[in-house]
């Protein structure tokens, strides 16, 4: 038996080694060893090289790094490497009709395309640890490598379909227990990847022995009876991935009637469809824009400051949700309050939270009191002095956050970063207040804070480049996804609400509905209505802001009343049972309001206003456009780096359906053509309002069909 011969590449991701009788095809794609253009390209001319070679009895693919394999390299698709020679089918074709074995040695992860290769293997061994599965319905896509046929083949119609639907893997040891890997490399995770080649060697080498190997393809679909159609109508038509589960449905279907070629076809033919269509694009948009986010190339290299203890000002609802959030990731928490009375009720909320996320069965008893011995309520506001990282979480009012971080620049740390979670309110101005501008911040939660998975990082014009790195970096210790912005009133996606909201109040006055504005954009996607959404947020903030920005507001532009004559009605919203709707107490549902549609019609009244009907189509077009403009502002003043990083906070901020891709990447699949000739026409009809942001006007007159292009 010959020795191991030295590692040769056989393309920019691939590596073709001799190990005895054996070849090693190392995948080396990083991050995630996709299946690119050249890992497709290595893998088949290794896996031709060794069947070719009369001295190797045997082949083992592994991954370099981290994983296996995590699919096919999505960057790639609806661009040609993605249909480049050799496909994935064509190397399956390839292994399935060859006589020496092929075993895929699986660590990390085998998802999506990674898995539907290792199901094309004759075996596969796996770490204990590993994850396997094929979550393309979370792109709204279904697998197209012949997931959905070979894997019913291996463990059953049921299992599959519960495996694809969800696109929640399978740990190694549950995936033998099923069929779909053959050994578990017992200690290989902690051995490395080396351990677990040794291992799948061991098999290959045992495997080499037998005239025939198992070819998934080529099996009967086991028995078991599965109501596809009652699979087809328990899909909720309200999820994001439903037109991807009823495909992917209808593709493990046509793998209990169809012959396996017939069912391949079948299933690839779905997986073009929808891989060209905006709904998958849109969400491969945000699975990448999600991931750019994050990175800060100005802190690359810098050293991050520790943050192991944090103090929260304030125990409001908002105060309790950011304390929870950092109690989540083990990480203690001062929670800090001046009345006791509000304190003992911060604490009782933050008890009650955990209790019902334990009655979900997503804690256990003693991991409540864990989190719970984390964060200590006091009253001293000296506590502040142990901190790393003091967020301030008070009433939404400058010269209150003024006094609070001069108190904070007296009692904290030099070292200590001062953060506020002011929603819109002048960063800069209330560093003024501190001797130490560079360490103040802006780290604006969403509420529930514990929940919502946005975080606005909001840098001051002073702030400090390593201060920005430690809090990106600490957004997504805690899992939150952070989005870096400047300094404007209501920052990104406040900012953006501020026009949304303004053509929601011109609508009613104009003819329609509460009901019917917040139906229109459910419809379309939306998470909730800009009315309930106000309710539910409490009216009375944005009027105080109304009330602040007021000697700013133009007098020649159109201004609605609606909202303020809500407000002097002492109807807040759902916390007074009462705002655009009326709520039954302790109910959350929006009842109509005749009263309220009364208020709307006088309003529009004494503005003159003659109301007519409005269809949704207007209504839709309106507040997204409006959304869009504001966008492409907030681009061209610097405010957001890219558009990506708007639709990521629309997205995860305010409900907008992610299968849209975000206001900036919607405005992109209508084409900002088409787009800029609807704002244009709007302005003729409704007036300044509708300015068309200069950005635009560039972008469309230069052809271009992204908002970062040229950027």
């Amino acid at each position: 038996m010959s020795p191991i011969t030295e590692s040769i590449p056989l393309s920019p991701t691939v590596s073709y080694a001799q190990h005895g009788d054996v070849a090693v095809l190392m995948l080396n794609n990083p991050p995630v060893n996709g299946l690119g253009d050249t890992t497709r390209a290595g893998l088949h001319a290794g896996i031709t090289r060794a069947f070719e070679d009369d001295a190797i009895a045997a082949v083992v693919i592994a991954g370099a790094g981290k994983v296996f394999c995590g699919g096919a390299d999505i960057r790639q698709f609806n661009t040609p490497a993605a249909t480049a020679w050799p496909a994935s089918r064509d190397i399956l074709a390839l292994v399935e009709a060859a006589k020496k074995p092929v075993v895929a040695a699986i660590h990390g992860v085998a998802l999506g395309g990674g898995l539907e290769f290792a199901l094309g293997c004759h075996y596969r061994v796996v770490t204990a640890d590993a994850k396997l599965g094929l979550p393309e319905v979370n792109l709204r896509l279904v697998p197209g490598g012949g997931g959905t046929q070979r894997l019913p083949r291996l463990v059953g119609v049921k299992r599959a379909l519960e495996m694809i639907q969800t696109g929640a893997p399978v740990g190694g040891r549950e995936a033998v227990r099923i069929g779909l890997a053959d050994a578990v490399a017992d200690g290989a995770e902690m051995a490395g990847a080396a351990a677990l080649v040794t291992r799948a060697i061991e098999v290959a080498r045992r495997a080499a022995q037998s005239a025939e190997h198992p070819v998934a393809s080529r099996k009967d679909v086991p028995e078991g009876v599965v109501d596809f159609e009652a699979c087809l109508a328990a899909v909720s038509p309200k999820a994001r991935n439903a037109v991807a589960q009823k495909a992917a449905i209808r593709c493990v279907q046509a793998a209990t009637q169809l012959p396996i070629a017939e069912g391949l076809a079948f299933e690839r033919a779905r997986f073009e469809e929808l891989v060209a269509g905006n709904e998958s694009k849109s969400l491969r948009h945000i699975f990448f824009a999600e991931r750019e986010a994050p990175k800060f190339a100005e802190g690359k290299g810098l050293a991050l400051r520790p943050i192991e203890r944090v103090a929260v000002l304030g125990s409001g609802t908002m105060g309790v949700g950011i304390a929870m959030s950092y109690a989540n990731a083990g990480i203690p928490v001062a929670l800090i309050e001046r009345e006791q009375a509000a304190l003992d009720r911060g604490m009782s909320l933050i008890r009650r939270n955990y209790e019902i996320t334990a009655s979900k069965g997503k804690l256990k008893p003693e991991q409540i009191e864990a989190r719970l011995a984390l964060v200590t309520p006091t009253l001293a506001f000296e506590a502040v002095a142990e901190a790393d990282l003091v967020v301030e979480a008070v009433f939404e009012d400058m010269a209150v956050k003024q006094a609070i971080f001069k108190q904070l620049d007296a009692a904290c740390k030099p070292t200590a970063i001062l953060a506020t979670n002011t929603s819109r309110l002048d960063i800069d101005v209330i560093a003024g207040a501190t001797s130490r501008p560079g360490d103040v911040i802006g780290l604006h939660f969403f509420s529930p804070a514990n929940v919502m998975k946005l975080l606005e990082v909001v840098r001051g014009r002073a702030t400090s480049a390593d201060v920005i790195a430690t809090c990106m970096a600490m957004a997504q210790r805690i899992q939150k996804i952070p989005v870096l912005v400047g300094v404007c009133e209501g920052f990104v996606g406040n900012r953006m609400l501020t026009p949304y909201w303004r053509e929601a109040g011109f609508l009613l006055e104009e003819g329609a509905s509460p009901q019917q504005v917040d139906g229109a954009l459910t419809r379309f996607g939306m998470a909730m209505g800009p009315l309930t959404m106000a309710d539910l947020a409490g009216m009375d903030i944005n009027w105080a802001t109304r009330k602040r920005l007021a000697p700013t507001r133009p007098a020649h532009l159109r201004y609605s009343r609606v909202a303020d004559r809500i407000c002097e009605l002492g109807r807040f919203g759902q916390k007074t049972n009462g705002g655009y709707y009326r709520y039954e107490p302790g109910s959350r549902t929006p009842i109509p309001d005749p009263l309220i549609d009364e208020l709307i019609a006088d309003c529009a009244r004494e503005a003159g206003i003659a109301r007519r009907e409005i269809c949704d189509a207007e209504i839709v077009e309106r507040t997204m456009l409006a959304l869009v403009n504001e966008g492409a502002r907030i681009i061209e003043e610097g405010i957001a780096r890219r558009a990506s990083d708007i639709d990521v906070v629309y997205v995860h901020g305010y409900g907008f359906p992610a299968w849209r891709g975000g206001p900036m990447f919607y405005a992109e699949t209508l084409g900002l053509d088409k787009v800029l000739a609807r704002i244009l026409a709007l302005r003729a009809q409704h007036g300044a309002h509708w300015e068309a942001a200069p950005l635009l006007e560039r972008l469309v007159a230069g052809g271009a069909g992204s908002f970062d292009s040229g950027r």
